[in-house]
């Protein structure tokens, strides 16, 4: 990310964050336990390991699960479910979902990682017909 400031929040708004700093790697990740925390053909992540992040708000509804027996760890709102920023402090990473984020995002993505374990039906994605609303 170009600029050194980020903001972001959660869907229903009780968790909001700033993020201080630039983001080293954006991965979109196709792997089964990254497809099952989305519920989505894969993950898009942030990394950084220079960033902070600073808890503005609802930093008591932030709840964090970690995949025993892996690196594996979501962090999202205990209110909505959506997808939060995580630090993972073993690895010096900060590890921030692209879609919390508030505004534009100006670093593409780096890689498709996990990309042998894509589910069956992401595969020439950009040849489906493109909707800008919800279908009528």
């Amino acid at each position: 990310m170009d600029n050194n400031l980020a903001t972001g929040q959660c869907l229903c708004g009780a968790v909001k964050f700033c993020i201080s700093g630039d983001f080293e790697n954006f991965f979109l990740c196709h792997c089964t336990r990254c497809r099952k925390d989305t519920g989505s053909a894969h993950s898009a992540n942030l990394f950084s390991s220079k960033a902070k992040i600073i808890w503005e708000t609802g930093r008591e509804d932030v709840k964090v699960f970690r995949l025993s027996g892996s690196r594996h760890i979501k962090s999202f709102c205990a209110e909505c479910g959506s997808a939060l920023p995580v630090e993972q402090l073993e690895l010096g990473l900060l590890v921030v979902p692209a879609g919390s984020l508030d505004g534009p995002i100006n670093l593409r993505p780096n890689a498709h990682v996990c990309y042998a374990s894509r589910a069956n039906w992401d595969n020439d994605l950009s040849s489906v017909k493109k909707i800008d609303d919800l279908p009528g």
